[in-house]
């Protein structure tokens, strides 16, 4: 029975490359909607056995569009066929060829931030890492050496990302120089992009069609594997978060791409990562997309339904999304194969019990990665060591970091792994942000 009393149930049909979405299934499920997810890839197909109805991966989800009242594709590369189902009166949330190409092709991404007139860095695209070498010891600097981005290929090298530390650029053309043989046969083109220090912050907000839906979302990822930003880049390791009404940020990035995303008909969650300081606003990356553990950390924060908010926004409807006051923190609990793929490491962890010390039965602020439930018991699913989101909220920055990690201290699971100082970098940075007028 729908517990949105307000609101009727509705059929929804998830979408995935991957096993991403599972999470935000389960919750409109639990909002009394019809809910089937159908994943792609092989190596996923046991997780979030027990939570949502999922559909057999060879006989393909396209068997059930016409069951679907709303279609929800959580990643790129569902762009082509999203935008053929809203031709067709189907209401699709995510994707759209124009937001694809946003995203996978930095160069094409970095082109449209500069016809909308954003403060672009100066950047540098390459499909020849000799090309790159020569220009890194003709033009030395500091730079940030960046992949281009693919989806549903296996062969993703996108957090193949090195940051130059050195002013003139002698680390980063040494790494590339010294691994040359290895990169050229995985990455096929990508981007030196000149480097600026400041505040690293994101705004995103959800797109009807349209219009942006408000508030926005202003969030700070964290995406090293260590605390105090030590160690490789992963997906992401956790994020603070608020959110807030039209502000400055907003006004000189995303909302200028407004009129190219109405063009694209585009439905979903869009995101424009930044890095600001005294002298302005300078926009590094697109997310259009689904963010993970990204839209986790928004459904703590998030008050309308989220069956009816998908709904709504697939409907091209204008509204206010109803969200708390305050603050949001999100903490990636993961397990070695999240760094690893070695296939030893995957077979030890898969299956393994996830317990709490303290009971909580309605798994409250505990958001699903690759897990399942097997009679009534939380287990370690698929292969990608990405196991849970774990959230908090509160009127401080503080009060939401302490109710977020007790959660996590409550969580039984052996050898995971977390990073400790999510949102710790809001002290320093609300300050430079103050002084510099962006809040």
């Amino acid at each position: 029975m729908n517990n949105n009393l307000a609101f009727p149930s509705k059929k929804f049909l998830f979408v995935s490359w991957e096993s991403l979405s599972g999470d935000l299934a389960w919750q409109v499920k639990k909002e009394g909607h019809q809910v089937l997810s159908y994943i792609k890839n092989e190596t996923d197909q046991d997780v979030f056995d027990g939570f949502i109805d999922k559909i057999d991966r060879n006989e393909g989800w396209k068997n059930y569009i016409d069951w679907a009242d709303v279609i929800v594709f959580d990643d790129c590369g569902f762009g082509k066929i999203a935008d053929e189902l809203r031709k067709k009166g189907k209401l699709v949330v995510g994707g759209s060829e124009y937001t694809d190409r946003l995203e996978e092709n930095r160069e094409f991404g970095q082109t449209e931030m500069k016809n909308a007139e954003m403060l672009v860095l100066p950047h540098w695209d390459f499909s020849n890492f000799d090309s790159a070498i020569k220009f890194l010891q003709e033009n030395p600097g500091r730079y940030v050496f960046k992949p281009n981005y693919t989806v549903g290929t296996g062969t993703d090298f996108h957090e193949l990302l090195f940051l130059g530390e050195e002013e003139d650029g002698r680390d980063l053309l040494e790494i590339l120089e010294s691994n040359k043989k290895y990169l050229q046969s995985k990455i096929k083109s990508f981007q030196l992009q000149k480097f600026a220090s400041g505040v690293e912050i994101a705004v995103g907000a959800f797109f009807n069609g349209e219009d942006f839906i408000y508030p926005l979302n202003v969030n700070f990822e964290h995406k090293r594997l260590f605390p105090s930003e030590i160690g490789p880049f992963t997906g992401e390791m956790g994020s603070l978060m608020f959110w807030s009404q039209p502000n400055k940020i907003f006004k000189e990035t995303l909302e200028r791409i407004k009129d190219k995303l109405k063009e694209a008909g585009y439905v979903g969650y869009i995101d424009i990562n930044c890095i600001v300081n005294a002298r302005g606003i300078y926009p590094l990356e697109w997310t259009c997309r689904f963010g993970f553990p990204t839209i986790n950390i928004q459904m703590e924060g998030i008050l309308t339904p989220m069956g009816e908010f998908l709904y709504r926004l697939a409907n091209k409807e204008q509204f206010e999304l109803k969200t708390k006051k305050g603050f949001q923190v999100g903490v990636v609990v993961a397990l070695t194969p999240y760094i690893s793929d070695d296939p030893q490491d995957i077979k030890n962890y898969h299956n393994l019990s996830i317990l709490f010390r303290r009971p909580n039965p309605n798994l409250e602020g505990i958001h699903l990665g690759d897990v399942k439930l097997v009679d009534g018991q939380l287990r370690v699913a698929g292969v990608s060591g990405y196991i849970l989101i774990v959230t908090g909220s509160g009127q401080t920055v503080e009060e939401a970091r302490k109710q977020t990690y007790n959660r996590v201290k409550n969580i039984r699971l052996q050898n995971m792994f977390y990073r400790v100082d999510i949102g710790t970098r809001w002290y320093q940075d609300s300050d430079k942000l103050q002084i510099w007028g962006y809040l």
